[in-house]
């Protein structure tokens, strides 16, 4: 039996006591498919949208889900029950337990013309969510975090954090051309791509709250990373993710991740936010960086490297808050604020926006931890070791965000900075940590390959 969960437009109260009801089964289908491995690949308005088009088909046991040489009506999920696959497969195959369908396996086609390979019947009541064969051109995105867009398309830093599906929880990224790099790949590229892949493994109504980050190796440009993730626990209201990242074999970076789904509670804010310029009133990043190259009040040495050297624009906006007359040879104070923000419209997947502003806050932050001790012929192999980030609000990345940064110690070639990150209206977002290995070097020593 067939039966439709689309929303009435009816006014009465009892049609609108059954849109209630309606709405509420629409959520947990929406919550549920975002548990379907094979909806992995899918941006979240997708899934969205495959729950308000699923219709729901019940069966008793013994009955028929599907008949071998039927023409396929759509794809099924399994909501609840167990089913079991029969006819064509061999009753004797000793994977006879990979043919036994239980919560959020799948099976069927999405293309009318395409007949059912195998009968399929229910071992226990069953309820399936159905999605009809005309929609089926929601299974095929072009990208990760969004629908209607090409990666042509995307925003430059979504392009960076988009990733290629290759099995349930395995995920492969890449490091564009013109993303940043550092001599290695950039460990906010990690942190994002990883947090994506994590956030890809749960439902889209959990969204991250904290994470953990490991720095192990160095990463290799020029080699995709292999994101395993590994699904820790998955309760009512959190779940819990680990991701290791994978080059050549070896792991080369951890992410322990927590998500939440939203519900009301205490809310209170003994932080406010630091008196600075609106970003509107100060210069970009790359206004700057020119503004530099002819300040006669800047040695002629370092504007000479700094035009000389290959510059490849950040997929992130920044805006100083605070003009330096200084170099990375000057003393500093033991802090930096800044605004941010990412480059183009964003869509509205906050899971994007939360792996966005994880990426952004690698950008500038252990490098702050030097300021104190710069001086003239300074130079130092900086490499994080761990990254920490609590998300206390939703955020849009595409929208202006203050970056609060301050380094309170450092000791044993171990430099540590902690953030605050604001939006506008001043409402604390995330704060965070970081702990680094600084090494003073001479010129003659070589390159470190791993962390430690």
């Amino acid at each position: 039996m067939l039966i439709s969960i689309g929303l009435s437009s009816a006014k009465t109260k009892e049609e609108t006591d059954s849109n209630c009801s309606a709405k509420m089964e629409h959520d947990e289908a929406f919550e549920f498919l975002g548990g379907v491995p094979l909806l992995q690949r899918l941006p979240s308005s997708s899934v969205r949208k495959i729950s308000q088009f699923v219709v729901v088909k019940h069966c008793e046991p013994g009955e028929y889900v599907v008949r071998e040489g039927e023409p396929g009506d759509g794809v099924y999920f399994i909501l609840d029950g167990e089913a079991e696959v029969v006819g064509s497969v061999s009753a004797n195959d000793e994977n006879r337990p990979e043919f036994q369908l239980k919560r959020y396996d799948y099976f069927g086609y999405g293309l009318s013309n395409t007949v059912h390979q195998a009968d399929v019947v229910a071992l226990s009541k069953l309820r399936c969510l159905v999605l009809p064969h005309e929609h089926s051109t929601l299974l095929q995105p072009k990208s990760i975090w969004r629908a209607e867009n090409s990666l042509e398309t995307c925003s430059p830093v979504e392009n960076i954090l988009h990733l290629e599906p290759i099995e349930v929880d395995i995920f492969e990224g890449i490091t564009l051309p013109d993303a940043p790099r550092f001599g290695k790949v950039f460990g906010g590229q990690m942190i994002g791509q990883a947090l994506a892949a994590a956030s890809k493994s749960v439902d889209c109504l959990k969204v991250v709250h904290s994470l953990h980050a490991y720095f192990i190796l160095a990463g290799d440009l020029h080699m995709p990373i292999i994101y395993q993730v590994h699904r820790i626990r998955d309760g009512k209201s959190f779940a819990t993710r680990t991701v290791d990242g994978i080059q050549k074999g070896n792991v080369i970076f951890t992410l322990l991740a927590s998500f939440q789904k939203e519900e009301s509670g205490m809310d209170h804010q003994e932080v406010a936010i630091p008196s600075v310029p609106a970003p509107d009133k100060l210069l970009p990043m790359e206004e700057l960086r020119e503004r530099r190259l002819t300040d006669p009040r800047l040695p002629i040495t370092y504007r000479n490297k700094v035009a000389t050297s290959p510059f490849i624009p950040w997929p992130i906006e920044i805006r100083f808050c605070e003009y330096e007359i200084a170099t990375n040879q000057t003393k500093t104070p033991p802090s930096l604020r800044y605004w941010f923000r990412a480059k183009g419209k964003l869509s509205d997947d906050q899971a994007l926006h939360r792996c966005v502003v994880a990426y952004a806050s690698d950008l500038i932050f252990l490098q702050v931890s030097l300021n104190p001790h710069r001086e003239k012929g300074f130079r130092t192999r900086s490499v994080s070791l761990d990254h920490s980030m609590w998300f206390h609000r939703s955020l849009r990345a595409d929208d202006w965000v203050l970056f609060v940064i301050f380094t309170p110690s450092a000791y044993n070639a171990r430099v540590f900075v902690t953030g605050q990150m604001f939006n506008q209206k001043g409402e604390l977002l995330v704060s965070l940590v970081q702990e680094g290995l600084a090494r003073k070097i001479s010129s003659g020593n070589s390159a470190i390959k791993s962390k430690l």
